[in-house]
């Protein structure tokens, strides 16, 4: 782990900010994310929802697959189900999972692919590992995390892009000790791949053991921290945060460099980070707008979740190709999507 790798001394740098250091943004709260079954019966790590979801906007959910060692015949997916009103980001880190929605999207993502999927108007979706995977069995990682979309976009066509490892925008922390992968948004002006309708950053960090890693952060959005693997320390604080917690960062006042996020990797991590503490660093322009949510649907209104059942009930979010998998229906489905 993970699958992306570079040598960071051959990449673009992230500028130092030394200041910055010292008064960047505090973590208010740490949450541990909480173990549960989904789709047809695998295990993930979930910190949000369970805490304030104010927190968290735009993000609606945040699932942590593996990292699982499948024995042949254990590796498990979800059925067809449908989704409206959000967008679903898939990160496979290490292994494989096969898309396919009823707009067409889809095919395999591994190995530091990410589909991402914009529900939209409505949608359904199957996604389940690939035959190899479940007769061999292997190792599996992934992340999938939900993007509220605002009001505006809550009936936008749905989409599906494709985001291949090699789309990756990869930089280098300010001391060469870091690799940082830009999924989506920007980072001190390097664009990641990801189209998005609400703005958001989604970074993949590797940060050296020992190696302190500072960020350029927009000052209007929220900040998120979740540990994939190893522990180290965040905010200015030096907060402790292992693997399976969420660290929330507050508000701070803007330094002379802009505000910024820091942590550092412990010294000494776990055999399995012995090469450096993964995280993920989220960011969002809060969307402040109300949420109905049920299931498979995050609207407004509960008049709009009642209109969505009764859509998809009405075969108005797709047809679900004949050749595949029988359509079971799985409208209470709380979880992977």
């Amino acid at each position: 782990m993970p699958a992306i790798t570079a040598d960071p001394l051959t990449l673009p740098r992230l500028p130092r900010m030394p200041e910055a250091e010292r008064a960047g943004r505090r973590v208010a709260k740490v949450v541990r994310a909480r173990r549960q079954l989904e789709g047809e019966g695998f295990v993930v790590r979930r910190p949000f929802p369970g805490m304030d979801l104010a927190l968290a906007d735009p993000f609606l959910l945040l699932d942590h697959m593996g990292a699982v060692e499948y024995a042949p015949g254990e590796a498990k997916g979800t059925p067809w189900h449908p989704h409206r009103g959000f967008e679903t980001v898939t990160y496979i880190i290490d292994g494989a999972f096969q898309h396919q929605d009823t707009t067409g999207g889809g095919g395999l993502i591994s190995d530091g692919d990410t589909q991402w999927m914009t529900a939209g108007a409505g949608i359904q979706h199957i996604e389940q590992p690939p035959p190899e995977l479940v007769a061999k069995g292997g190792l599996f990682h992934g992340v999938q995390l939900w993007v509220n979309l605002p009001r505006a976009q809550k009936w936008a066509p749905p989409r599906y892009q494709d985001i291949r490892a090699t789309d990756i925008k990869l930089l280098s922390s300010a001391d060469g000790a870091s690799l940082v992968r830009v999924i989506a948004g920007s980072l001190a002006g390097h664009e990641g791949p990801g189209i998005t309708y609400t703005p958001i950053t989604y970074l993949h960090a590797t940060v050296a053991p020992g190696a302190r890693l500072t960020l350029p952060w927009p000052a209007d959005f929220n900040a998120l921290l979740y540990v994939l693997s190893g522990r180290g320390v965040a905010g200015p604080e030096d907060r402790p945060v292992e693997e399976g917690q969420l660290a929330v960062f507050g508000g701070s006042p803007r330094t002379e460099h802009g505000d910024a996020l820091t942590l550092r990797a412990a010294d000494t991590q776990p055999q399995a980070s012995k090469d450096g503490w993964e995280v993920l660093l989220l960011g969002g322009l809060p969307i402040r707008e109300p949420i109905a949510r049920y299931g498979p649907f995050v609207m407004n209104t509960r008049e709009e979740i009642i209109q969505a059942f009764e859509d998809y009930q009405a075969g108005r979010m797709g047809q679900i190709p004949a050749q595949r998998v029988p359509h079971r229906s799985t409208a209470d489905e709380q979880g992977i999507g």
